[in-house]
């Protein structure tokens, strides 16, 4: 079962740069959430704020009780025990095979024997779709391979919170779509707590419970998918239709008077308030069951839905 995740007041710089300031959420236990954003919000140092990687300047981040941002060091690596974390490019050794990158945390940080270890890399490597391919290098495989060998090892030590740094990097859309059942139908099995970091939008209207959005320095919001989705938020709308027109520029923030002008010349159902449609979420695949909170999530939407066509 995943663990609630609680940030209070956030604040992280770097020198005289500040990131973000003052961010506050709560993952909630066993729910998967997506933090969106244009590049260089600091979606990344956020994940690496939330594992202890990276000190904030202030604000507290609790996990299990825990204010892991004051923690000494023997303390916070007891906590990371319950991180499994997904890197951009699987982060996997070149030199080894899939089999021993995959067993690796298992034998850098247990003491089980070599026939444990070799039941749970296969289990994950089932679970994964990676069974047969033990012995293939890193090099020798594609792209999304890499990616679900990463993620089959971010899954060995039965991690309770799992983090995913742009999972879909480098991936093309049919391979991104196959990576999205997979992350579903994983929450779905181990009930564990998902973060996913990405820019790829249609990852963000089908998969997650809870969607985040960051942007000039400050969390724009964040709470359960069909509240951003249909939010009326000018910075929300823009970057979950992929527009020009709106806060976000090329290189650098607009200024109030030409975000005005351009949502001013958007078509009226565009801006009519509950206009955006709520994507069908993505359901875990045949033969494997949905945890109990997607029926009170269910219920949820379908009201929030009910509500939007009333307001129409």
């Amino acid at each position: 079962m995943g663990v609630e995740i609680c940030v209070e007041g956030l604040t992280k710089s770097f020198g005289q740069q500040v990131i973000w300031q003052d961010v506050s959420l709560t993952l909630p236990a066993g729910e998967v959430s997506v933090m969106l954003g244009p590049s260089g919000t600091g979606k990344s140092v956020f994940l690496k704020t939330l594992v202890g990687l990276l000190k904030p300047e202030r604000g507290s981040v609790r996990i299990a009780g825990r204010d892991i941002t004051k923690l000494r060091e023997h303390d916070l690596y007891e906590v990371r025990k319950l991180f499994g974390v997904l890197f951009q490019d699987g982060a996997l050794f070149g030199s080894m095979s899939l089999y021993d990158n995959i067993a690796f945390p298992l034998r850098e940080h247990t003491r089980k024997p070599e026939s444990e270890i070799r039941r749970i890399v296969l289990e994950k490597m089932d679970m994964v779709g990676l069974i047969g391919a033990e012995e293939k290098l890193p090099g020798e495989i594609s792209g999304g391979m890499r990616k679900r060998a990463g993620l089959a090892r971010a899954l060995v030590l039965d991690p309770e919170i799992i983090l995913f740094d742009e999972p879909d990097s480098g991936l093309d859309p049919v391979r991104v779509a196959y990576l999205n059942q997979l992350i579903v139908d994983l929450n779905a099995q181990i009930d564990a707590t998902f973060l996913i970091v990405t820019h790829d939008i249609a990852s963000a209207r089908q998969v997650p419970d809870n969607i985040g959005l960051l942007f000039r320095r400050e969390l724009v919001m964040f709470g359960p998918r069909e509240k951003l989705l249909t939010s009326d938020e000018p910075v929300v709308r823009q970057f979950l239709n992929g527009r020009m027109q709106g806060p976000i520029g090329m290189a650098e923030e607009k200024d109030a008077a030409q975000v005005e002008q351009e949502l001013a010349q958007l078509d009226a159902p565009t801006k009519a308030p509950g206009s955006q449609a709520l994507t069908p979420r993505l359901l875990p695949g045949p033969g494997i069951s949905r945890p109990p909170r997607w029926q009170a999530i269910a219920s949820r939407e379908a009201e929030s839905h009910r509500k939007e066509v009333a307001d129409a």
